[in-house]
């Protein structure tokens, strides 16, 4: 029985990241998230270590999602490049 995540942005999410990506990459992560993290989001999603313990990341190209699992919602934080996203993300939690 697959059990359904809900998906909460972080505003910043919504007004920055997402309206920066391209079409293609915008329908990509979007693809991604409905498919991978509404299901089933502890297999999909590597745990980060260190200062961002408890977080975990979805790849999606050269991009990444960092989301936490909290009970059944799913807080996305950040969709940014991978050679930035972790320099970012240390503002938005």
């Amino acid at each position: 029985m697959e059990v359904s995540f809900d998906i909460c942005y972080h505003e910043l999410v919504v007004k920055e990241d997402i309206p920066r990506l391209s079409l293609e990459w915008r329908e990509k992560i979007k693809r991604a998230i409905e498919n991978r993290l509404t299901t089933r989001p502890e297999a999909y999603g590597k745990p980060l270590r260190q200062s961002l313990k408890g977080y975990r990341k979805l790849r999606v190209g050269d991009w990444r999602v960092i989301f936490r699992i909290d009970g059944k919602t799913i807080k996305i934080f950040i969709i940014q490049h991978r050679s930035v996203v972790y320099k970012m993300i240390q503002k938005r939690i």
